[in-house]
């Protein structure tokens, strides 16, 4: 591989750092965050000290001959272990667990990077390798022991990760999780690809052991793009449960949105002054909702002493006997009770009394508010209302 292939994942990974770079300073506090932090960025430093010119560049900076391949080593567990302690926090337990065993993940990670230094510094390792120091010291004492090290703890981390996502994956299956379902599926393959990365590795060194160089090329050509797809993935998969929910409930909120317009446009007259002005389209769709929503209340409530019940209950049956779908009437009834509502205060008259009161259900329940958005727009009965309450204040000599 060239430099370009080590450079390239690097890159996106950053990328998805740069996406997620909000979000972990918000949640700086968060073991989740902080996870995915290095989840991202092991692998991005992973490929990026381990591509043949910054191997060469930073040997000599440091002036120790291979010392980026102990460096990427320590990546690699640090990657391993961040991969298992995010998984411990998205399953969940109390808070005193998580915490004892993220500690406990933490501490063989920092005892396995001190034996690795130390295997490194027992070691000889005159001759600088870029792209085979592994099956080039596959024999040399002390820096066997520490490629083997390394590559069974990255095997064996990295087994343990893809068996819980996949059992998680199964349980969730039947949970309606789906971004959920789909990110821990996405890392059972990418973690896959980081298995027969470790394993590619073990044959190429296993075979020097047998007194053969033929399979270095798995070590040398097929490993790392392995590892860089993996990589990718390992990010796609991170990422897609918070993206795709995030966009989801975007798109639902941008949805509601725009289904409460009718209902807005109809009573928009009757939100207090004191109400701040309609957001502009660049803000937050959900706090725009928010903010309609709490418009309609509020006018609702400023209309109220206008629900004339004579309205709600004709309109009422007059729906039932069309479609007899009692919510759907009681929408329309509401609907048209506040149109009533709104053009007979426009006209001054006087409210009705407590005992003639309509009440109002539909704005109880959010998905009531909705449905009473779309008889407001829809409903004939409502748009009866509207004509025979103006005519009837025209007929008065009102308007």
């Amino acid at each position: 591989m060239s430099g370009s292939d080590y450079y390239i994942p690097a890159g996106a990974l950053l990328i998805a750092l740069l996406v997620k770079s909000p979000w972990f300073w918000r949640n700086w506090h968060s073991p989740m965050a902080k996870s995915i932090l290095v989840i991202l960025a092991s692998p991005a430093a992973g490929f990026l000290f381990g591509a043949p010119p910054t191997i060469e560049r930073v040997n000599r900076f440091i002036g120790v001959p291979n010392i980026s391949a102990l460096i990427v080593f320590c990546i690699l567990s640090c990657l391993s272990c961040a991969s298992n302690v995010l998984l411990i926090h998205w399953r969940g337990d109390a808070e005193d667990v998580l915490r004892r065993r993220t500690r406990i993940w933490v501490a063989a990670t920092a005892a396995l990077i001190v034996t690795f230094c130390v295997l490194f510094h027992l070691g000889s390792m005159p001759v600088e390798r870029r792209r085979d120091f592994d099956t080039f010291y596959a024999n040399t004492p002390f820096v066997r022991e520490l490629i083997v090290l390394s590559l069974t703890a990255h095997f064996a981390t990295t087994l343990l990760v893809a068996t819980r996502c996949w059992r998680w994956a199964r349980g969730l299956r039947e949970l309606h999780a789906a971004w959920t379902h789909a990110g821990l599926l996405i890392l059972v393959a990418a973690f896959g690809f980081g298995l027969s990365f470790a394993l590619f590795k073990f044959l190429a060194v296993g075979a020097r052991w047998a007194g053969t160089d033929r399979w270095d090329w798995l070590s040398t050509d097929v490993a790392p793009p392995l590892a860089g797809v993996g990589a990718c993935m390992t990010a796609v998969g991170i990422l897609l449960p918070a993206i795709g929910q995030g966009a989801e409930s975007r798109w639902r909120a941008l949805h509601r949105f725009r289904r409460l317009r009718p209902l807005w446009s109809e009573i928009r007259r009757d939100i207090p002054p004191t109400s701040p002005p309609p957001m502009p389209w660049w803000k937050p769709v959900e706090r725009r909702l928010m903010q309609r929503e709490t418009d309609i209340f509020d006018a609702v409530l400023r209309l109220t002493p206008w629900f004339d019940h004579t309205t709600g209950t004709k309109t009422y049956a007059l729906a039932l006997a069309d479609h007899s779908e009692s919510r759907r009437a009681r929408s329309e009834a509401d609907a048209s009770v506040l149109a009533h509502a709104v053009i007979r205060k426009g006209l001054a008259r006087p409210p009705v009394t407590p005992e003639q009161r309509w009440t109002i259900t539909s704005t109880e329940d959010s998905e009531d508010l909705v449905d009473l958005s779309a008889a407001m727009l829809r409903s004939p009965h409502v748009r009866t209302t509207r004509r025979t309450t103006a005519g009837d204040g025209l007929g008065h000599g009102e308007r």
